[in-house]
């Protein structure tokens, strides 16, 4: 009876995985993103195309998945910045820079940094026309930089209060304990 029960329940898991995609094969213009290759493997992050061209950039800074992707040829700022699941809270979003390193064969002879704005887009009800138009398209080497300042909110003031004023109470406690036992 408990061998026929595990029978079971092992083709039910098969069943299972089977359909979820598990055990399928992969065919050829399977993309890899964000849910199959987790920041945990080493940040490489896998939107390319098999029929197009693929060039590698990547992404540093306050975003949710920063790392190194590989994605189509022609692919522009604001589609990458939606593949790294776009910038944090604490990001600084009228300051993010793409670094264009050099690149002789591209015919790039310096580097060069491009500073974007997009406080307009995240922040303003009215968005600029210039800020719409500054969506760059990509490069081989292409470094996206997304600046910011970790925010303190007022759960975390709290937290760094309470941890002060825990460690300022022990000291005057034990300042007491040793003025007490000294004066007998």
């Amino acid at each position: 009876m408990g061998l026929k029960r595990i029978f079971r329940i092992s083709i039910c898991i098969s069943m299972l995985l089977i359909f979820s995609g598990k055990l399928h094969a992969q065919d050829d213009k399977t993309k890899i993103g964000i849910d199959q290759n987790s920041t945990q493997q080493g940040g490489y992050f896998n939107f390319g195309d098999k029929n197009k061209v693929n060039i590698e950039v990547n992404v540093l800074g306050y975003v949710r998945y920063p790392g190194k992707y590989l994605v189509p040829r022609g692919t522009t700022f604001q589609d990458l910045m939606a593949f790294c699941g776009g910038p944090t809270i604490d990001a600084k979003y009228d300051k993010i820079r793409l670094y264009r390193p050099k690149n002789d064969t591209l015919g790039i002879k310096q580097d060069k940094i491009i500073q974007l704005d997009y406080n307009d887009i995240f922040w303003e009800d009215k968005v600029n026309d210039a800020v719409t138009k500054s969506n760059p398209v990509l490069l081989p080497g292409d470094f996206l930089i997304f600046p910011g300042d970790q925010k303190l909110f007022f759960r975390d003031s709290i937290g760094i209060i309470t941890s002060i004023a825990s460690v300022l109470i022990s000291l005057g406690i034990l300042v007491l304990t040793i003025s007490r036992s000294s004066g007998n």
